[in-house]
């Protein structure tokens, strides 16, 4: 059995699959304790415990998917917008208190992973997973292995300026700040927090993401002028990481990929950034969703 861990900002899950043919046996969601360490490290504990218990099992190892990454210097966390881990030692912490060996990876190359194991990157060779969310990551995964970089940081674009911006982006970037410390920051624009923020900007009303899908359906204008930005941005996002990653399929996951009208103008307004203007990468929703995050994370025990 394979055991995953996806740590978020709101929820902790653990799923468990079978080694072979990938079927939920167990699956738990909590809340998230959140600016507590210890409670963190009490949770995911108590999760692997149950776990076992409810299947009658005893696992030596598990993988947790988590936001940020662990740096190569001082393996601590960084990187993580749940700032409480940051500077902490996990994975010692963790086998620590479980006894078990553990494997951390970024949420974003745990998400690309598992649609590249058998999710909707299942057919293709290099998977470019994009999570727009809340906030909004990336993960590379060429023939089923996470591209994690030297630095821990393969498939990071959130945190690159917004390409070919504007003079209304770059007045908006000056006031924009991301939580990294930078200005103009792709995540800022295009994560769901961006969205809301660019329709709040074009109609003076603050509402979630799903109310300004339902009007954007409905016709309403202010909508339609919010999405349309947002498209326009994703695009020239896509189009200059692609430029030079050029994956065989784009999988998008995250509340932003609900956004059906997403699928049949992204691609057209990706060829208008691209270099030579050719674009045919498949620009496709995720097939497991917000359970890819424990899906991939128990995948990475499948290197023991």
């Amino acid at each position: 059995m394979l055991f995953g861990i996806d740590l978020g900002g709101t929820k902790t899950e653990i799923t468990v699959l079978s080694d072979d043919d990938h079927e939920v046996l167990f699956k738990k969601r909590v809340a998230t304790v959140k600016n507590n360490y210890a409670a963190t490290l009490t949770t995911i504990s108590s999760l692997v415990d149950e776990a076992q218990k409810a299947l009658n099992v005893t696992t030596n190892v598990f993988g947790v998917a988590i936001p940020g990454t662990v740096s190569a210097i001082t393996h601590t966390i960084k990187n993580a917008n749940s700032y409480w881990l940051i500077g902490k030692d996990l994975l010692h912490d963790l086998e620590k208190a479980t006894g078990k060996k553990v494997f951390l990876e970024n949420d974003a190359n745990c998400f690309a992973l598992s649609e590249a194991v058998d999710g909707a990157g299942a057919a293709y060779k290099t998977v470019w997973g994009l999570i727009l969310g809340t906030g909004s990551g990336t993960g590379i995964v060429i023939e089923r292995k996470t591209i994690e970089g030297r630095n821990g940081l393969g498939g990071e674009w959130g945190h690159n300026p917004l390409p070919w911006m504007n003079d209304y982006e770059y007045e908006l970037a000056k006031t924009q700040h991301c939580y990294c410390g930078k200005q103009g920051c792709i995540e800022t624009f295009v994560s769901g927090t961006g969205f809301e923020a660019e329709y709040a900007r074009q109609s003076g009303k603050n509402i979630l993401g799903a109310e300004i899908a339902r009007l954007l359906k409905s016709g309403e204008k202010e909508a339609k002028d919010t999405f349309d930005l947002y498209v326009d941005r994703l695009a020239r996002s896509i189009a200059c990481f692609a430029n030079f990653i050029d994956p065989d399929v784009i999988v998008l996951g995250g509340g932003m990929s609900n956004l059906d009208a997403l699928y049949s103008v992204l691609p057209n307004k990706v060829k208008e950034y691209i270099f030579g203007k050719e674009f045919v990468t498949p620009i496709v929703k995720a097939k497991h969703g917000d359970s890819s995050g424990g899906r991939g994370a128990a995948f990475l025990c499948q290197t023991v």
